[in-house]
């Protein structure tokens, strides 16, 4: 059986982790096979939004440490390449992706699996989801861009609280906090999370694309190189045929038909 399921609705692509037994741990096939899926998506033109979520109780509870931990020439546990190879090439295939990507925790989301969800566009929850940067249980940092996405979501201080202290953040405090967009009942969880899904699909596609361009950038430019960057991105986007649709349908008391150009 696939580690990975693949289904598409409409405009909507979902990526179903498929390790239930194993609470949808990620191994390195199934990084492999969510890289390929990823990029699937993006080079399909009817595709408009990605979702991420697990089959099963849990979103993922982050590696499998079942697997045979990698090593260096000399027999040590070198974790470093695994990272190299698996994580940090997902987390920037993710950052950098060209249309939007929601995590849809249908449950737990613990170490590495909760910052995958952070790196998305936008995550929602069911009310039993938690998230938890398990690291410190087992003497380990954060990675798969926790250090970088955490802080500056909720600030340095909390973010090294919920690192230090390891603790599961119930879906209602990551509300809170701003980790999480939106709480959806576990029993309508799914369709909640399609009917959420489906409208965002309907969005001006490229317009999506030069908002998270946008927003990544702001990360490392100051205000003056910001508005110089909204300028240029603000002129791709004011010479779309989306731009123009909007206008005419706002016009005409309408709902805009976007095409994505």
């Amino acid at each position: 059986m696939s580690e990975l399921l693949v289904e598409t609705k409409g405009a909507v692509r979902t990526l179903i982790l498929n390790r239930p037994a194993k609470l949808n741990a990620f191994t390195a096939s199934l990084h492999a096979e969510l890289r390929t899926a990823l990029a699937s998506a993006m080079q399909d033109d009817a595709v408009k939004t990605i979702v991420l979520t697990g089959s099963g109780r849990a979103f993922s509870s982050g590696q499998d440490l079942t697997e045979e931990l990698p090593r260096d020439a000399q027999g040590g546990i070198d974790l470093g390449p695994a990272l190299e190879r698996d994580y940090n090439p997902l987390i920037k295939q993710v950052v950098t992706a060209t249309k939007p990507i929601i995590a849809a925790l249908n449950g737990p989301a613990v170490g590495a699996a909760m910052n995958i969800a952070l790196a998305c566009d936008i995550v929602l929850a069911s009310r039993s989801a938690t998230l938890q940067e398990a690291f410190a249980r087992i003497a380990l940092i954060p990675d798969a861009g926790g250090t970088w996405l955490l802080p500056r979501m909720i600030g340095p201080k909390r973010a090294l609280a919920l690192m230090l202290t390891a603790e599961p953040v119930p879906a209602e405090e990551a509300l809170r906090l701003g980790l999480v967009y939106k709480v959806y009942e576990d029993a309508s969880f799914a369709d909640d999370v399609a009917a959420f899904a489906a409208r965002l699909a309907l969005g001006p596609g490229l317009a999506f694309r030069l908002m998270r361009e946008a927003v990544y950038a702001s990360a490392g430019n100051d205000l003056d190189a910001q508005l110089d960057l909204e300028a240029v991105l603000q002129q791709k986007a004011g010479a779309s045929r989306d731009f123009a649709e909007g206008v005419a349908a706002f016009l005409e008391k309408r709902a805009p038909r976007f095409e994505g150009r």
